[in-house]
Formats: C-alpha cells, sequence, structure tokens
C-alpha cells in the first residue's frame, strides 16, 4: 500500500485533478455562499455546512483558469471538495467530480515546467492517462501560510 496513493479526482477547466483522499473530508452539491466584503479575490464566501462555517476558495479565480460550461448532467457532478488543511476546513468549487483513483507512485512524474494556469510549485507530480494527464495538487501549497490565516479569518 505504501506505493500507492487514492486520489479523489476533479475536472477544474479543462484538466483533470487529483488530490490525495486523506485530506477530503467530503464532497458537497453546490449551495448558498455567502459573500464576504474585503475577502481575498478567489475566496468566493462563507458555506454553512452542519453548524460549521467553511470559506469557499474559487479555484478558477485563484488560477486564472477558464470555467467549462457544464451540461445538465455534469452540473449535478460539480460542487464543492471539502479539506482539511492542518485541521483548518476550506471549501474548493470544482467543475465536476470525476472519481477516486489508485496510482502507483512509480507513475508520477514530476510537473512539465508549463502546465495550463496552475504553476509546477503547486503540483505533487502527474500521471500520464489514456486522455492525457491527471494533475496532482499538494493542497498544502496552493496557499502560503498568510493566506490560510486571512481565509481562517474569515470564519469569525
Amino acid at each position: 500500500m505504501a506505493d500507492q496513493k487514492q486520489l479523489v479526482t476533479f475536472q477544474l477547466g479543462e484538466e483533470l485533478y487529483g488530490i490525495n483522499i486523506m485530506d477530503v473530508k467530503e464532497i458537497v452539491r453546490v449551495q448558498g455562499i455567502r459573500a464576504i466584503p474585503n475577502a481575498p479575490v478567489y475566496v468566493e464566501g462563507i458555506f454553512n455546512l452542519r453548524s460549521e462555517i467553511i470559506p469557499i476558495i474559487n479555484l478558477h479565480k485563484r488560477f486564472h483558469l477558464k470555467k467549462i460550461l457544464n451540461s445538465e448532467e455534469d452540473e449535478l457532478l460539480s460542487g464543492f471538495i471539502i479539506l482539511d488543511i492542518d485541521g483548518m476546513k476550506l471549501g474548493v468549487i470544482i467543475d465536476r467530480v470525476s472519481r477516486v483513483v489508485t496510482i502507483e507512485k512509480e507513475d508520477v512524474q514530476p510537473p512539465p515546467q508549463m502546465l495550463t494556469g496552475i504553476g509546477a510549485e503547486y503540483i505533487q507530480g502527474v500521471v500520464r492517462q489514456e486522455k492525457g494527464y491527471l494533475i496532482i495538487l499538494d493542497i498544502r501549497d496552493l496557499f502560503n501560510p498568510k493566506e490560510l490565516q486571512k481565509i481562517s479569518e474569515l470564519r469569525r
């Protein structure tokens, strides 16, 4: 098992991304997000999940990605992935949840220097697939400590 990783995969724009399943708390359907004044531009707002206030991050805005037009079926698969980053819960908006996959660590290659949209510093690696690549995100590197502090303060 040490040579394998389980990833929750999802579509964001044109690309397929994966996040370590151990960092994912749950996946929820898009619901009412309350906007917050003076929040960073990529913070969509806050969301009440069973009496817990969760900041919602828009990775499209964070990384200047184009949002794809979803079909009705895709709309049913869009939502938020609730992450736990060192005890802090936050949600990221996804275009479409895909599935949980198991990958072999030896199949993970270092990220190419120029991947569309998201910089290599946020990427743990890529796995070649039949249709392109699966990009593995390192959620701990998506936000620097100052940003996480700012996001954390939005919950108050």
